[in-house]
């Protein structure tokens, strides 16, 4: 008779656990900018990093769309084996001024599509890395809704935007933080520095950027080990007080 209560405490011990596990996992699933903030006026290196969430279809076919809002007058793609980039343009309503001269249209959207064979499989990630610039100087922040496409025909549209005191949307857009840049440092929009200075200070940024956003998924990580241990832990100790008070009695 005894065995009842043990039993449900262990089903309630372990259903605590799976639910903390199931609420700590779509906070690692994201599309997301990685490095997360960039300059204002500069020009940054950045990766649309891209889980795959789907226990049985693989990711064959993403879409960044740029904010046309806040346009960015260079935009170019890396590269990237089994995959093919299409850029689209649009035309400006207002013209902008990048180092004197006048721009009238800037990239509104960018494609990429998985040649045959090619897929994020499931339990796998991929990055797709595209250098941006010059930022705007005249917001916070760039927010690049995305969809993300499946072999088996559902998508996955990153577009919900995040609002201040609100809780995380369940699909939010990716977005990219913009801080003011520090004076002098020569990454203006009326600056004109060599393109390599501007890969270097992109990679660099990149590299800052991932090494911060890897320090806060492990830290993540082990809290929510740590809830689970604890929850578990405390199941254990509770079992073993009432077969040691059930052995006493006996």
């Amino acid at each position: 008779m005894r065995s009842l209560p043990t039993r449900r405490l262990a089903a309630v011990a372990l259903t605590a656990a799976a639910s903390v596990v199931a609420l700590a996992g779509p906070a690692f699933a994201h599309v997301t900018v990685n490095p997360g903030a960039a300059s204002q006026g500069g020009y940054t290196a950045v990766d649309f990093r891209v889980p795959n969430e789907s226990d049985t279809a693989g990711t064959v076919k993403l879409e960044v769309n740029l904010p046309l809002d806040h346009p960015l007058a260079s935009v170019r793609t890396q590269p990237l084996p089994g995959w093919t980039a299409t850029v689209e343009k649009a035309k400006l309503d207002k013209p902008i001024k990048v180092h004197g001269n006048d721009v009238t249209e800037a990239v509104s959207k960018i494609t990429w599509t998985a040649d045959a064979g090619t897929r994020i499989a499931p339990g796998q990630f991929q990055e797709f890395r595209v250098s941006l610039g010059p930022l705007p100087t005249d917001t916070d922040s760039l927010v690049f809704k995305t969809l993300q496409t499946y072999e088996n025909g559902d998508i996955a549209r990153w577009i919900d935007e995040s609002k201040d005191g609100q809780p995380e949307p369940a699909k939010p857009a990716p977005v990219l933080k913009l801080t003011k840049a520090a004076e002098g440092d020569g990454h203006g929009v009326t600056a004109s520095p060599a393109a390599g200075a501007h890969q270097d200070s992109s990679d660099h940024a990149a590299s800052a950027g991932d090494d911060a956003k890897s320090s806060d998924s492990t830290a993540r990580t082990l809290g929510v080990v740590g809830i689970v241990v604890g929850v578990i832990g405390t199941a254990v100790g509770v079992l073993g007080l009432r077969r040691k008070s059930g052995g006493s009695a006996s």
